[in-house]
């Protein structure tokens, strides 16, 4: 991510923002409501175009072709082909409320990827196995918990095999109780070599699982490093005021 400004109107929401993130490393980004950490994932996987500035995953633009020193945006069909790449997880599951689990599952690896209908289930049956739903693969998203969709969101973005992960506030919509179940599910996956982006307000979760802690504020990338530094001594006041109003 090289120079990134994007801005809604008046209000500069990610102001020249730079981050490099090897493969199979572990980002939690934090910061207060506003400072634009969701539209900075949301800028990752293209679902908001970019002002200024250019994002790359394995040296490849996401969302634009380069001619020169321009940029141009790709069409529709080019941004849906790569941003199979690039998963995301929301805040609020956002699962076909007429399909069931295996069913929200098959249908991104059966249509982008041009996966056979019997290999694509076979695949959703093993991860949501892996997220600890096996038995709920006929169950409707209005039968299952909270947790249990957010567990069945996580599974339909990993069928696409993408390159990166990218979770918005995975907990924020779930009752207090059921956030420790989705954490585990991120948490295996963190330890399992998958290059995650993950926005969050689980101090404590970005603590044990993040290679590196990138706080944000204003549009701005105040501190980042190991999470032990920023977390446990930052270097800005910025920093260490939030972390002494969340701790």
């Amino acid at each position: 991510m090289r120079s990134v400004s994007k801005s809604f109107g008046e209000l500069k929401v990610l102001d020249d923002v730079s981050l490099t993130l090897p493969s199979g490393s572990v980002t939690a980004v934090i910061g207060p409501s506003g400072s634009g950490k969701s539209t900075l994932l949301r800028s990752i996987n293209h679902l908001e175009r970019l002002d200024r500035g250019a994002i790359t995953l394995d040296g490849q633009l996401i969302g634009y072709r380069q001619e020169g020193e321009l940029l141009y945006e790709l069409n529709e069909r080019e941004v849906l082909r790569r941003r199979v790449d690039v998963g995301m997880v929301f805040q609020n599951f956002n699962l076909f409320p007429h399909l069931t689990a295996l069913e929200n599952i098959v249908e991104a690896p059966i249509n982008a990827r041009g996966i056979a209908r019997p290999e694509a289930e076979a695949a959703a049956r093993d991860l949501l196995a892996r997220v600890g739903l096996s038995d709920k693969v006929n169950a409707y998203p209005r039968q299952l918990s909270g947790g249990q969709q957010q567990r069945v969101a996580i599974a339909r973005a990993l069928a696409l095999k993408p390159k990166a992960l990218l979770f918005d506030e995975p907990t924020s919509a779930l009752d207090p109780e059921l956030v420790g179940e989705v954490l585990a599910v991120i948490k295996e996956l963190a330890h399992s070599g998958a290059t995650l982006v993950i926005v969050t307000h689980e101090i404590g979760f970005a603590r044990e699982v993040a290679d590196t802690v990138v706080f944000m504020d204003a549009g701005r990338i105040v501190e980042a490093g190991p999470p032990e530094k920023v977390l446990g001594a930052p270097e800005h006041p910025r920093t260490a005021e939030f972390l002494a109003k969340v701790l």
